[in-house]
């Protein structure tokens, strides 16, 4: 799964930037953050700026420019859980998962996703977030 934009709240169309990112595979719905003026995967406590809008089979060059949305309050993204959220309510901030930046975990210590709505609690169930 990835960071898919489910709705945003004034309906307005969202633009496309292009940033340059730091040596990373892209992939479409992935978090980022700029690190050293580079995108890079925002994971675990990291809340992205931006949410990367292409796709490479291999990591591209540090500095090459690719497409990215930037990451606003009023938008909801669709995911799933990386792990089993029985213990999580709606309106819980979880982190984002470890390594891949597609996902959510179930940890709520120093979150940064607001869960909105949960289609079950088992791993890979689909949840929508807000940053």
């Amino acid at each position: 799964m990835a960071f898919m934009i489910h709705s945003v709240d004034d309906g307005r169309n969202i633009p496309i930037e292009y940033l340059p990112c730091s040596a990373i595979t892209p992939k479409i719905g992935m978090a980022l953050t700029q690190s050293s003026g580079k995108l890079a995967i925002a994971t675990g406590t990291t809340k992205p700026t931006y949410i990367c809008m292409t796709e490479r089979a291999s990591a591209v060059s540090a500095g090459d420019i690719i497409p990215v949305i930037r990451v606003d309050h009023d938008i909801v993204f669709e995911t799933e859980f990386s792990a089993s959220a029985s213990s999580i309510k709606l309106g819980d901030k979880v982190t984002l998962h470890a390594s891949d930046g597609m996902s959510v975990t179930a940890t709520t210590s120093s979150g940064v996703a607001e869960i909105v709505y949960m289609d079950g609690t088992a791993s890979g169930s689909m949840c929508r977030v807000r940053f």
